[in-house]
């Protein structure tokens, strides 16, 4: 990408940043009551740990567990992507998508800004509630990880980041051969909540499931991505974590271009 397509994306970040601060307060609101579930989610892992009379869950003890679920949203906050596929789809739908096609931007990279700058906004005003849980639950909580470790943990974050946008996008897309994708998304989020461990760890899955199950990039989405922060990975399994990340970003990623590509072709042939 030349230097003058980063500028230019750089300024539709900056907007779209303006444009999330104007409702900060809101923003700031509607993530704070994001974490009054976590009460009950503790509540009811108390019970189902009392009710199977031992210490050990699918490996996990009961603190473990708690760890693993306040991390699993520090993770989504980086692979969730509210929004995205809707508003893709209704762009070409309502016909908006033509005004990108007239311009000179790429629609799929004016969206990657448009979600970093999101992110930016939804990470800073989610620091007061995340700072405020976690250290009323830092008993559960593992140590801080090392300045070596930080950098892998960052990486899977990342990652997780680019896989949520390019599954997002493809589910949009579809929206280009489908009138109506609302029941294809109702699926897929349920779909995806259980098969990238945001539910529960993957851990309690019988051994053949698992195996099958966390051959599919979701699970390099949330659960691993969320033992990393737990520090239940050794370096070397992280440096795997991320590599096999990264191939299904390029995978994913070429998926979505063609069939952006592929879409173009109809959007064209029917007029928008």
């Amino acid at each position: 990408m030349s230097s003058r397509a980063v500028r230019k994306y750089a300024v539709v970040f900056k907007v779209a940043l303006a444009e999330r601060l104007v409702y900060r307060g809101d923003f700031f609101v509607a993530t704070f009551l994001r974490f009054l579930p976590i009460i009950t989610t503790i509540l009811l892992w108390r019970a189902i740990y009392d009710g199977a009379g031992r210490d050990n869950v699918g490996g996990l003890s009961f603190a473990n567990m708690v760890a693993y679920y306040l991390l699993v949203m520090v993770v989504r906050a980086f692979g969730s992507m509210p929004g995205l596929s809707s508003g893709i789809a209704r762009d070409v739908r309502e016909g908006d998508l033509r005004k990108f096609l007239l311009q000179p931007i790429d629609y799929l990279t004016y969206l990657l800004a448009l979600r970093a700058a999101h992110k930016l906004v939804y990470y800073v005003m989610a620091v007061g509630p995340y700072a405020i849980v976690f250290w009323l639950c830092r008993e559960y909580l593992p140590a801080l990880p090392g300045a070596r470790s930080l950098g892998l943990i960052l990486l899977t974050l990342v990652g997780t980041l680019l896989l949520g946008f390019v599954i997002n996008c493809l589910l949009g897309l579809l929206a280009f051969w489908f009138l109506e994708v609302g029941s294809f998304l109702y699926l897929f989020m349920t779909v995806q909540y259980f098969l990238s461990g945001q539910m529960f760890p993957l851990s309690l899955l019988p051994d053949g499931i698992r195996r099958v199950v966390t051959l599919l990039p979701f699970a390099y989405e949330t659960y691993y991505p969320t033992l990393v922060l737990l520090g239940r990975m050794p370096a070397g399994d992280i440096a795997r974590i991320v590599l096999v990340q990264a191939v299904w970003i390029v995978i994913l990623a070429a998926v979505v271009r063609f069939a952006w590509a592929r879409g173009l072709r109809r959007y064209a042939a029917f007029g928008g």
